[in-house]
């Protein structure tokens, strides 16, 4: 391109000397590029020996309105930009960042820093091949600019447009160093992230070698502990082996001595004998067994009759205790201090019910199997009074694993107290134990929905409210607690014992205020 340049220079400078020597009318002969005229080094201004002509040959474009360039659609084939090429890798790092291993991410960042390297190399190629064509230009605008002092007319205003094209050319130009400055900056701040990370993945692969490194001398001395323990091992079963078979040997001898004296069927009489002696001693155990607890009962019961109180009720599950009194001479239950606690099977100890200071009790699911006792602190006087084991309900625990089968499990309750105040609505809800949560709802309202945590208490009901047996105290949440009345004594303690199972399976036990869980 630039020689073109120069030989339409050339040929056009060559042509004007020779009209001004014939005619003063100035004319323009087109040339064509393939013709090669060969002028002295004098005819025409000589050129700095530091410019690089890269083309060989003029670019090609079009004037269009107001002496604009218009630039013909040339088909490049020099592959994507180098942005592109920094987004694309961009986006294959953060693709494969999840799935490669440490090793290969530092390999990877290696690779991709010798690339960053070669562009920014061969950014700074193309920033001196931007300054070449910047000097270029102005050389060859000097050169325009000389040859238009010697030309008038026609050839005159053809050199005016050579100097606006070039003119053009060198801010397009411009614009093309714009752009490749920011190529640059982004170059240069994917070449300092690509350092970093390529450092931050050598220090995690020597961190995973050392690791890796401790790993294996732990197992080697892992495998030299057990190869010790085994030798120990064999050693000593080395040592026991000959006073077993020692004692094998005696053993058999023994027996060959018995089976000698005894007659076959003299043995087996003894053995049917002896089976026989053992069920009668089994038996015999467990009828003692059984008088020691009569025997029990029977003494708490006098107790009880001697004393100014008694309790009055069933004591199984579904029931309720109240404590009366025995005659009108001694004072009302109401005047005195009570508290219950629940004692184990044998009586070894006993826990406070936290709650429990009234004259009414309703056995929990938990109170199964276990003695209940109250005191009754009146007049300064303190009085024991101590029921027989609670008894379970038959089919209870049938009814409660086919529950469990299912994902939840709905009771329809009313609200009795809400807070520790009474609840003035006596519509029926929805009592909903889940295996996450528990829900109480009207329809579409919730009035209080809480998965299992170590806040939640559920346990019977510890006041004296009416049907105690069918109540039961739920506290969801602090600041929210509620005692609800179920339709039945059995649904009310099928809900306690499904809501504690699924509790348990969700690491959270349930029970009442200030229990021992």
């Amino acid at each position: 391109m630039m020689q073109l340049a120069k030989n339409k220079l050339i040929s056009s400078r060559w042509e004007g000397r020779q009209m001004s020597q014939t005619t003063p009318i100035f004319t323009m002969t087109k040339i064509s590029p393939e013709v090669e005229i060969k002028m002295p080094m004098e005819a025409f201004p000589p050129v700095s020996a530091d410019v690089s002509f890269i083309y060989d040959s003029f670019p090609k474009y079009k004037l269009g309105a107001d002496n604009q360039i218009l630039d013909d659609p040339v088909e490049e084939n020099q592959g994507p930009s180098l942005k592109d090429v920094i987004e694309q890798e961009a986006s294959n790092l953060s693709d494969q960042h999840k799935r490669i291993s440490v090793r290969d991410l530092a390999s990877k960042f290696d690779k991709n820093l010798a690339a960053a390297a070669k562009l920014s190399n061969e950014a700074k190629l193309r920033d001196v091949a931007s300054l070449e064509g910047h000097v270029l230009l102005k050389k060859l605008r000097d050169a325009l600019e000389s040859l238009r002092g010697h030309f008038a007319g026609r050839n005159k205003e053809d050199v005016e447009k050579a100097i606006s094209m070039v003119e053009a050319l060198a801010v397009k130009l411009t614009q093309n160093e714009g752009e490749l400055i920011q190529e640059k900056f982004e170059v240069k701040k994917l070449v300092n992230f690509l350092k970093q990370a390529s450092e931050d993945a050598k220090k995690l692969v020597n961190q995973e070698k050392s690791f890796a490194c401790a790993e294996i001398a732990s197992a080697r001395s892992v495998v030299l502990r057990i190869g010790e323990a085994l030798e120990e091992q064999e050693k000593a079963s080395q040592a026991s082996k000959p006073q077993d078979v020692d004692g094998l040997i005696e053993e058999v001898q023994e027996a060959r001595r018995i089976k000698l004296l005894h007659q076959p069927s003299k043995v087996m009489a003894m053995e049917y004998e002896l089976r026989a002696l053992r069920d009668q001693i089994r038996e015999k155990s467990i009828f003692s067994i059984k008088l020691q607890k009569e025997l029990t009962m029977s003494k708490r019961d006098e107790e009880n009759k001697s004393r100014l109180y008694m309790l009055d009720g069933s004591e199984a599950l579904g029931s309720y205790l109240r404590v009366q009194p025995c005659s009108d001479e001694v004072p009302h239950v109401s005047k005195c201090s009570l508290q219950w606690y629940r004692l184990s099977s044998e009586g070894s100890w006993r826990e406070v019910i936290s709650g429990a200071i009234k004259s009414i009790y309703a056995p929990d699911p938990s109170d199964v199997g276990r003695i209940l006792q109250v005191d009754i602190v009146s007049n300064g006087k303190k009085l024991t009074l101590t029921t027989n084991p609670v008894q379970a309900v038959s089919g209870l625990g049938s009814h409660v694993e086919s529950l469990l089968r299912k994902s939840n499990a709905d009771f329809n309750v009313v609200i009795s107290q809400m807070n520790g105040k009474d609840h003035s609505s006596h519509s029926t809800h929805s009592f909903n134990v889940g295996r996450m949560r528990i829900k109480l709802c009207r329809g579409w309202i919730t009035k209080a929905r809480e998965i299992y945590s170590p806040s939640m208490q559920l346990c019977g009901v510890r006041s004296d409210v009416s049907n105690a047996a069918k109540a039961l105290f739920w506290q969801a949440r602090k600041g929210l607690s509620f005692v609800l009345t179920f339709e039945s004594e059995r649904e009310r303690n099928v809900a306690i014992m499904i809501a504690r199972k699924y509790a348990l399976d969700c690491n959270v036990v349930l029970g009442g205020p200030d229990d021992l869980v």
